[in-house]
């Protein structure tokens, strides 16, 4: 029987040439052994492990092609169709937006919000707005066992189905209820606390955004208006309403790292008599805002 011939070693793989890759792009290396670990279909740990392990003609070839994927710019998240978010595997594509660790500090914030409110007896009510791939919402869920339920809306069809996905992962499908539609109509009872990370860069920032997130991240979870705005405007006329909001209600929102003075201004005019926090991401940035009403 003739042999199957292999030329690539885990050894080799994890030393290709960086000029398969194209000048700028970053974190090469760890690319790489995400590539090759989802090829081979082990942890990353393994690589080290086994180095003289030969790719058999299918994983090589397979490797190769996310790699040249990589080199056009496709984002790593959507080569190997998962993220992790808050200690959790996510399964992400070009229906959702990818979960960055910025979007930690509001489940982290969230999280406290919840606790205190369980100590004092009471059990809240948590909507998340804009929920894309689910992560905010499921981190909540799993993190925090004693929420009975939860609400995740979004416009979007096709980023509920990988939500539900990722609700049927992480055995939280029977506790968060998705919801389509827009910001807050769906939502049948008023909450305690609204979680949202909703699109808020601006259509004028579009050319200085990275080409992997610009030519690949689906732009209806991206931008909103000129300023990046528009949503967030829509968003504070709209928890007004009544029946949307119960007494003593927090809002938790991502924001733009410019964008704490118009908001500032836009919620003086629109809800003076709001009380507003903003809180620092790690990298020194305004990132969250806390609004409690």
């Amino acid at each position: 029987m003739r042999q199957v011939e292999c030329m690539m070693s885990i050894k080799d793989a994890l030393t290709y040439d960086k000029s398969h890759l194209s000048e700028g792009q970053t974190h090469f290396a760890l690319d790489v052994q995400v590539l090759l670990a989802y090829v081979l279909g082990v942890d990353r740990a393994t690589l080290y492990t086994y180095p003289e392990r030969l790719l058999t003609m299918e994983q090589e070839q397979q490797f190769q092609q996310l790699l040249e994927r990589r080199k056009q710019g496709e984002p790593v998240a959507y080569l190997v169709n998962s993220q992790e978010f808050f200690g959790l595997d996510l399964l992400v594509d070009q229906r959702v937006l990818i979960p960055r660790p910025e979007t930690e500090l509001l489940v982290e914030t969230a999280l406290k919000c919840i606790r205190s409110r369980l100590a004092s007896g009471r059990t809240p009510l948590i909507a998340d707005i804009g929920t894309g791939s689910g992560a905010i919402p499921i981190a909540l869920a799993v993190y925090e066992p004693r929420l009975p339920y939860l609400y995740a809306c979004d416009i979007s069809p096709d980023a509920l189905a990988v939500a539900r996905l990722n609700c049927q992962r992480h055995s939280v499908e029977h506790r968060i209820r998705l919801l389509q539609g827009d910001l807050l109509d769906p939502l049948p009872e008023p909450v305690d606390i609204l979680t949202a990370n909703l699109p808020y860069v601006g259509t004028s920032e579009m050319e200085i955004l990275a080409p992997d997130v610009r030519e690949y991240e689906p732009h209806l979870a991206l931008f909103s208006g000129p300023q990046g705005l528009d949503l967030l405007h829509r968003f504070f006329i709209e928890a007004q309403q009544p029946k949307k909001l119960r007494d003593g209600a927090v809002l938790l929102l991502e924001i733009g790292y410019q964008q704490r003075e118009p908001l500032t201004h836009l919620l003086h005019e629109m809800w003076p008599q709001a009380k507003m926090e903003f809180e620092k991401d790690y990298a020194g940035w305004d990132r969250l805002l806390k609004i409690s009403v």
